[in-house]
């Protein structure tokens, strides 16, 4: 299992916080740094699509949510390169600070996925990520 997210990999996000992106822009979910994060507006049903450059198959997510603004319920949906997303599966986060996986069980192979963080632990639905992985493989 690898890290499915590279260079290529394109994502787009439900919203940023007052569209400041350079403060809390999408690009921070995903460098690696413990001081930097995605922070969504405020509103019910935020989300992250990402389209990777090939076909994968989907193994686990790894997701760090900052306490307080952590999902309660998520769904994973995928698809293929034009196709119609479908609900791969459905998840539970914690509300803490940690990072936390959730394995992917038989996930089909998809050139995208959408992560859906269906409601939000903070009573406004903001959403505030500090690390987002996708592992698994190369679809074969």
């Amino acid at each position: 299992m690898v890290s499915l997210v590279c260079r290529q990999t394109q994502s787009r996000v439900s919203s940023v916080l007052n569209r400041d992106v350079k403060q809390f822009g999408k690009k921070y979910m995903f460098d690696s740094r413990e001081d930097t994060c995605w922070n969504s507006d405020q509103g019910e049903c935020q989300w992250v699509i990402l389209e990777f450059p090939q076909s994968v198959e989907v193994s686990q997510l790894k997701v760090q949510f900052q306490g307080g603004f952590s999902a309660k319920t998520c769904r994973l949906e995928g698809c293929p390169k034009d196709g119609n997303l479908t609900v791969i599966s459905h998840f539970y986060p914690d509300d803490n600070n940690s990072v936390q996986s959730f394995p992917i069980e038989e996930g089909p192979a998809v050139d995208k996925v959408k992560i859906v963080f269906e409601n939000s632990a903070d009573f406004f639905g903001r959403i505030i990520v500090y690390s987002l992985d996708v592992l698994g493989g190369k679809a074969s």
